[in-house]
């Protein structure tokens, strides 16, 4: 066995998104003298980060007061115009913002590329000192004998398909911390692992996810207006009985961002959400806005959508969670960057008090006291009953008016309606049996595209002689049950083209898993019906290579 050397470390902090970057910042203003790495599975910083994105400045006002004039790419873009459509399948009705509460307005916030936010925050995180290790996934969490985090190791290099070690194997590392911070994003594949062990969610809800797929587009110049956001809801989920919706954001040079999220609690197994994207484009009104204008990119993520009920405890003994991994995303106003941040800054905070104290391994029950404090809570508080209410009416439009009546309320402090409860979107998967297949326009290249030629607009790529990444808890279900029962929909709900029923002998349907096509959604980890799929960490640098997303 090969040994393993070791790195220690003040704080590790896992993932170099927003929230990860934040912790570190702040812990090297709060004392230059700690030492601080950060690992990023993604071959750069920015790399698997994928966001719409509309920010509220809130938190990076707080990190950075300068960044407006400090080179940041975020300020090239201030939202100027703010659209709200509910949609029929031929036409549109506006949604006044006078009907929303003050706090849903865009107003003062900023539209671009979160990646290119991200990868300027690392610059001023390695100006500090932080050390930035982008491709070293962190695979495996260590602990002492007592139970308590006391680090991470990093994946092993050059490990073949079969498990063998090739001629390039180099081991992971064991990097210790007195303090891990884990910011791995939605459904990350430690965080899952610490919830169970800690038993974190044992006083809130199931967290709830939808999935964003984003494509960037360059339109026709005279069809650009810089800092426009248009939000959709309706069409067409509303045939499927189906939560979500789309955006569309005017961004930096006549480029737009546009989306589409479908909520993974959908009960139909055969509703496919990278085709229900594709018909969302062909909209008259989406359509007009594209037409003479090229994709140039195309992305997907998993989104925490839990609200505040699902926030799980986020202390334990020798780490916290922050950002997306505790699931901090304002579901009504579809921004999770400034509340990810800012818990990021509160985990820093409580860290560096501990140290200085000279303590270590320990629960920071401080920073858990310190976030429901905090205008994190606050914020989340006047929303937690939007995203059930519009799932209980299936996204249409009077579940839009309850919701926006419960907002008014909380925003007013005359809250009616507790805090509804949830169910995991695994469970709200029902049989096949119960629903008609759906069948869905051919794409016309033009607007609308297939699957596997949108991937390659991802720029994703894998070490294909390496070990599956997504592990099958039991090889027989998805022929045995998946696929006699639900109708295989993981053949459906992947953006990406990853699983796909096939008979290549005549003897009988087998799933075959593309792994070398994942772009790190984790959509199979969170939707499959049976929890049969284990999504864990590849080969460092691996998966897509977003450039502006």
């Amino acid at each position: 066995m090969s040994e393993r050397e070791s790195m220690p470390y003040d704080v590790v902090i896992v993932g170099g998104g927003p929230a990860g970057l934040a912790t570190a910042i702040r812990l090297k203003q709060l004392n230059a003298d700690l030492a601080v790495c950060i690992l990023e599975k993604g071959s750069e910083i920015g790399a698997h980060i994928l966001s719409g994105a509309v920010v509220d400045p809130r938190a990076l006002d707080e990190l950075l007061p300068t960044w407006r004039d400090d080179g940041c790419p975020m300020a090239e873009t201030p939202v100027t115009d703010n659209w709200h459509w509910f949609l029929t399948a031929n036409g549109k009705m506006p949604i006044p913002h006078i009907l929303m509460p003050p706090f849903m307005s865009n107003d003062g916030n900023y539209t671009g590329s979160l990646g290119n936010l991200c990868r300027w925050l690392a610059g001023k995180a390695e100006e500090l000192g932080v050390e930035i290790f982008p491709g070293f996934p962190a695979a495996e969490i260590l602990y002492d004998d007592k139970g308590a985090v006391i680090g991470v190791q990093t994946g092993d290099m050059g490990v073949g398909r079969d498990g063998e070690h090739k001629g390039d194997y180099q081991p992971g590392m064991n990097l210790l911390a007195k303090y891990t911070v884990f910011c791995e994003g939605a459904r990350g594949h430690l965080t899952k692992r610490l919830k169970a062990k800690y038993d974190l969610e044992r006083d809130c809800q199931p967290q709830k996810y939808g999935l964003g797929i984003k494509e960037l587009w360059d339109i026709d110049p005279d069809k650009h207006v810089p800092g426009r956001v248009l939000h959709t809801q309706g069409w067409p989920l509303s045939e499927s009985g189906s939560g979500g919706g789309g955006f569309l954001y005017h961004q930096a040079n006549n480029q737009v961002a546009l989306g589409f999220v479908t909520t993974l609690d959908y009960a139909n197994p055969y509703v496919y959400p990278f085709e229900e994207f594709q018909r969302w484009k062909q909209h008259p009104e989406i359509r007009k806005i594209l037409e003479g204008g090229k994709r140039v990119s195309y992305g997907a993520r998993a989104i925490n959508e839990g609200g505040w009920q699902s926030v799980p405890q986020l202390a334990f003994p020798g780490g916290v969670l922050a950002g997306c991994s505790a699931g901090f995303v304002n579901v009504p106003r579809i921004k999770g960057s400034h509340t990810a941040m800012k818990s990021g800054m509160l985990a820093a905070e409580s860290i560096a008090a501990a140290v200085a104290g000279g303590r270590e391994h320990d629960a920071l029950n401080e920073f858990d006291a310190a976030v429901r404090d905090s205008w994190i809570a606050k914020e989340l508080k006047l929303v937690q009953n939007a995203e059930p209410l519009l799932a209980k009416f299936n996204g249409d439009i009077f579940g839009a008016a309850l919701a926006n009546v419960d907002m008014w309320l909380r925003y007013l402090k005359l809250p009616i309606f507790p805090a509804m409860k949830h169910h995991t979107d695994a469970s709200e998967t029902k049989r096949a049996d119960l629903f008609q297949p759906i069948h869905y326009p051919k794409p016309d290249g033009v607007i609308s595209f297939d699957r596997l030629t949108s991937v390659s607009f991802s720029f994703t790529n894998h070490e294909e002689d390496q070990p599956v990444h997504l592990l099958l808890k039991d090889p027989t279900v998805p022929t045995e049950i998946n696929l006699p029962v639900y109708a295989g929909p993981e053949a459906r709900y992947c953006p990406a083209g990853v699983y796909e029923f096939v008979d290549p002998d005549g003897a009988g349907q087998r799933l075959q898993i593309n792994a070398q096509n994942c772009v790190h959604c984790k959509t199979c980890d969170i939707k499959d019906p049976t929890q049969n799929i284990d999504w864990v960490a590849p080969e460092g640098g691996g998966g897509p290579n977003y450039p502006n997303m």
